[in-house]
């Protein structure tokens, strides 16, 4: 049930993400969420986009190189706590996080909230049995 997120290694020059995006846009691919990390001399740049396959594909060849990770999705409610206590879910639970970010839905009164963590079955039972409504590729593949 989780997401796939595609992690590129960019190098840190100006105009190395907008190659990135607009090879995506050239290639009709959407770019979900995001969130980019950076060093002196690189930067990894986390995305969940609408089309995994054609990213990999168009990325690669322009010589990026990209890695896939399962990732946690949830739904969260869009107010004040809401995040907290989804994560509480994972501490009372033992559930390690690594990384996480979130992304707003356009329509509807709730965050969608992208988990790195280190068993994505546990995190994804444990909030489950807490109410949380898990979020699939195919969910983002229709925002």
């Amino acid at each position: 049930m989780s997401l796939k997120q595609l992690t590129i290694f960019v190098e840190n020059k100006q105009g190395a993400l907008v190659d990135i995006t607009e090879t995506l846009a050239a290639n009709n691919v959407n770019i979900r969420a995001l969130s980019i990390a950076d060093t002196e001399e690189f930067g990894i740049l986390r995305l969940i986009v609408n089309d995994n396959q054609t990213a990999i594909t168009t990325l690669h060849d322009k010589g990026y190189l990209i890695k896939t990770t399962e990732v946690v999705g949830v739904k969260i409610g869009d107010a004040p706590g809401k995040l907290s206590t989804a994560l509480k879910v994972l501490d009372e639970n033992g559930i390690n996080m690594e990384y996480l970010y979130a992304f707003m839905s356009r329509t509807e009164k709730h965050a969608y909230v992208v988990l790195r963590v280190a068993d994505n079955a546990a995190a994804e039972t444990a909030l489950e049995g807490a109410g949380y409504h898990m979020i699939t590729d195919a969910d983002v593949d229709k925002l």
